[in-house]
């Protein structure tokens, strides 16, 4: 993390917000009214499959690039994504005119994630076995093409921006008690939970993350960054192998609880989303549904929002 940047605020969180405003419109806080009745509490999925590019990240892409001086625009931005990120800049980028360049990794990677990166203009470069690796060849590549690096979660506009999710919820639930969020890379965790803590300190703010790959849940358990574990999910939203470091830090400070579901959860859980709420989810975004199932009976009465990060769903699971 840059010495130079400073952790993201509520404050940020609001700017981002009136920003955002003029570019994308609120997602549905939908009342799953059968899942709540098989749950036995009130459950409401925040609808982020909605967006424009079917994801949150969006939010984090239009409130950077569109803040980015004449000269970083011009000089473009390089990062690496598994898609959803790559697409929000992608979106951004052509937005604000911003050349856009994405690299993600050979293996593991979303086809239907890799065409919508491209047909929304981004130079996509697959490179590497994993996300880690793509990212570092992101990072080479600055010096020698002059690119403006943009990493997917150590950014305080990319966490201010995904952060407006939370306003909004807080708009139309203003007594929810738990907030589910999946995590990745921790920018969603951390813009949500910025807004719980203005709001309602009592809120939990429960992050999830699937076994298969469950750093960033070993780096906020044991409160070190130098963890490893395994990353062999199917799930390409979730497949991080290294915690980063300023969402990381934030969330020992403010996630009060974090879970971990199987890859097999995920996929009930992608289910019930189609059949009881006629929602699309893609693994990544059924994450927070898996965790609630999980937590059923600690839930019990309470009223849950569970963020539906996306819903770019793979061909093939």
């Amino acid at each position: 993390m840059s010495e130079q940047q400073q952790l993201p605020t509520f404050a940020d969180v609001q700017a981002s917000a009136d920003f955002i405003g003029a570019h994308l419109p609120p997602t549905p806080l939908l009342h799953c009214w059968k899942l709540s009745e098989s749950l036995d509490f009130a459950y409401h999925a925040k609808c982020e499959n909605l967006q424009p590019v079917g994801a949150f990240k969006v939010r984090g892409g239009v409130n950077l690039l569109g803040r980015l001086d004449a000269a970083q625009r011009q000089r473009g931005v390089v990062s690496a994504s598994t898609g959803n990120h790559g697409q929000s800049l992608a979106f951004a980028g052509r937005l604000f005119g911003v050349p856009v360049v994405i690299y993600g990794p050979e293996h593991n990677s979303n086809p239907a994630k890799i065409q919508a990166m491209r047909a929304l203009g981004a130079e996509v470069r697959l490179f590497g076995r994993d996300f880690d690796e793509a990212r570092e060849q992101a990072e080479k590549v600055v010096q020698v093409e002059g690119y403006h690096f943009v990493h997917s979660a150590n950014e305080p506009l990319l966490i201010a921006g995904v952060g407006t999710m939370g306003l909004e919820i807080f708009a139309e639930l203003p007594e929810v008690d738990a907030v589910i969020v999946p995590v990745g890379g921790g920018s969603g965790a951390c813009g949500n939970a910025l807004v719980a803590r203005h709001f309602n300190p009592q809120v939990e703010v429960i992050a999830v993350q699937t076994e298969s790959a469950p750093v960033c849940y070993r780096a906020w358990k044991e409160r070190r960054l130098d963890v490893s574990g395994p990353m062999t999910t199917r799930h390409e939203g979730l497949a991080t192998r290294v915690a980063f470091e300023m969402t990381t830090s934030m969330m020992w400070d403010l996630v009060d609880r974090f879970v971990l579901v199987t890859d097999a959860e995920i996929d009930v859980a992608v289910g019930l989303l189609a059949t009881e709420a006629k929602l699309v989810a893609e693994g990544a975004g059924a994450a927070s549904l898996a965790a609630a199932i999980k937590l059923k009976d600690y839930l019990r009465g309470k009223k849950v929002v569970g963020i539906l990060s996306g819903g770019n769903a793979s061909p093939v699971l």
